[in-house]
């Protein structure tokens, strides 16, 4: 995902400055990395577990 490679990049290039990496956090509290990353979570899961009624 862009959005993932794009902040590990940034991420990357604070330590090579020796700078501190602050991502933009969402109104959620989570920076984007961590929202696709726990949204490809859910997506890939097993659906077996789930129960529609």
């Amino acid at each position: 995902m862009e959005a993932i490679d794009a902040e590990n990049q940034a991420i990357e290039e604070a330590k090579r400055n020796r700078n501190n990496y602050e991502p933009i956090l969402l109104s959620n509290g989570e920076s984007l990395k961590q929202l696709l990353a726990r949204s490809r979570y859910l997506l890939y899961k097993n659906n077996d577990n789930w129960t529609v009624e």
